[in-house]
């Protein structure tokens, strides 16, 4: 079985990849890089978020209410449509106030300013909770469940070279979080 990171990553290819590139106004090659630098950085705080039982409640909640996966069918129109989706809600509740910092950093280990490294997760959060939705939906799990799935997504990520090297690299006090880090980042930058 392949992992939700995986499964993400080959419904974001092609026509889909396309689209995206199209929107941010980048070029394809370094679309998909950004897009291999995102997935998980979007994975890992889901993780994150999901490792307290409240967590876990509510992200279960919010995928029975909202997603139940069907964003996947049409990928490209709910990439193309990103402004009027649910992105920036997602993200609010994913990342809270530092979203900000957050896009600065994956911009910068993705080659892209900022604002469409923030436009970038925005279109990515909700096809993330689509799958993830669909994987609740197909194996029955419950909040424990999701949280365990998720759980053994980040420890599969966090090893890995490529795509999940990112997460290792942003994540540089291995706690799960990438969003201490980028602002830790921040921060020796602007002291320079």
């Amino acid at each position: 079985m392949s992992s939700l990171l995986e499964s993400l990553t080959s419904q974001l290819t092609g026509g889909a990849a396309k689209q995206l590139a199209q929107q941010l106004g980048t070029d394809d090659a370094g679309t998909s890089a950004a897009i291999g630098a995102a997935l998980p950085v979007l994975l890992g705080a889901l993780a994150k978020n999901a490792a307290s039982a409240d967590g876990a409640a509510a992200l279960s909640n919010a995928l029975s209410k909202d997603h139940d996966g069907s964003i996947l069918n049409d990928v490209g129109g709910a990439v193309t449509n990103f402004q009027s989706g649910a992105g920036a809600k997602i993200l609010k509740h994913v990342l809270g106030g530092k979203q900000d910092a957050v896009a600065s950093g994956l911009g910068q280990a993705a080659g892209l300013d900022a604002g469409k490294a923030g436009a970038l997760l925005a279109m990515l959060a909700p096809v993330v909770m689509g799958a993830l939705g669909k994987a609740q939906r197909s194996g029955g799990l419950d909040a424990g469940g999701l949280a365990a799935m998720l759980g053994q997504e980040r420890q599969k990520m966090a090893p890995a070279g490529g795509l999940g090297g990112l997460l290792s690299f942003l994540d540089a006090d291995k706690d799960g979080s990438v969003v201490d880090d980028v602002l830790g980042m921040a921060a020796k930058f602007l002291r320079k």
